[in-house]
Parts: structure tokens; C-alpha cells; sequence
């Protein structure tokens, strides 16, 4: 399965990059709900969080990595953290991913 956010991983699509490591990357989002809209997924592919039972480390870590992200965009004083899953949830794109709003 491909999808958009796997191309940004691969950089075949370009994207507006806040934060990459090893495991997982945040980039803006290019239809922004909020003043801050930051997409943050893991770089493995996971198509819903219904698909996640085993990836619970990978989860862990991605949500910790959650504050600093918002701290960097300057979400001091609070933030909303969504996800959407499958297409009656709201999921656009089946690869895994948190909505960081905030304004």
C-alpha cells in the first residue's frame, strides 16, 4: 500500500517537515484546521489504528514525542490531539496519523 504520507517519507512528495527521526516524522498539514495543523505519523506503515494491537512501543513512543512538538510550535498554553479512524471516522488517508491543532 502507498499513500501520500508514504511518499513524504520516501521524499518523493515535498512536505513542510517540523520533526523526523528514525521512526516517525511530523509535517504540516496542507488543508490546516487551526493556525497549527502538524500531521504526525509513523514511518511504518500502520493503516488504521484498528491495525495497531502489536504496535504498542511505536505508539508510545510517537505520543511522547507529542509534547516537545507542541512546545517547538509554540503550543504552551494547550493543544488538541485528534485521530480520525477509517472512513465513517473521518480517515482520508489510510496510513496511521495524529492531528496536532492548536492556535
Amino acid at each position: 500500500m502507498s499513500t501520500i504520507f508514504s511518499k513524504i517519507i520516501d521524499k518523493k512528495v515535498p512536505a513542510q517537515i517540523v520533526y523526523e527521526d528514525e521512526k516517525i516524522m511530523a509535517f504540516h498539514d496542507i488543508n490546516p484546521k487551526s493556525r497549527i495543523h502538524v500531521l504526525i505519523i509513523p514511518k511504518k506503515e500502520i493503516p488504521t489504528l484498528d491495525d495497531a494491537e502489536n504496535e504498542a512501543e511505536l505508539l508510545g513512543y510517537l505520543l511522547s514525542k507529542v509534547p516537545s512538538l507542541a512546545k517547538k510550535l509554540g503550543l504552551n498554553e494547550g493543544y488538541q490531539l485528534k485521530m480520525n479512524c477509517k472512513e465513517k471516522g473521518g480517515q482520508e488517508v489510510y496510513h496511521l496519523h495524529f492531528h496536532l491543532l492548536g492556535d
